[in-house]
């Protein structure tokens, strides 16, 4: 069973949890900038640039949650 409290409350950034969120967010940008640049404008390309942010998302939820 998932432990409800813990997925659905603020986790605080400890150690050096804020500087490894900031490393993913800079690598998403850098990653982001490369799609915007070799893609067309389009559909494909909105769905490409929300799935890195989804994929940042996700890995934040696991350094904040998987650190406790």
């Amino acid at each position: 069973m998932t432990d409800l409290d813990n997925l659905f409350s603020y986790h605080p950034p400890k150690g050096d949890q804020a500087q490894r969120y900031e490393r993913l967010r800079s690598a998403a940008r850098a990653f982001s900038e490369e799609i915007l640049e070799c893609t067309p404008v389009g559909a494909d390309q909105s769905a490409a640039i929300r799935k890195v942010r989804e994929a940042v998302m996700t890995a934040n939820a696991a350094i904040a949650i998987g650190e406790l």
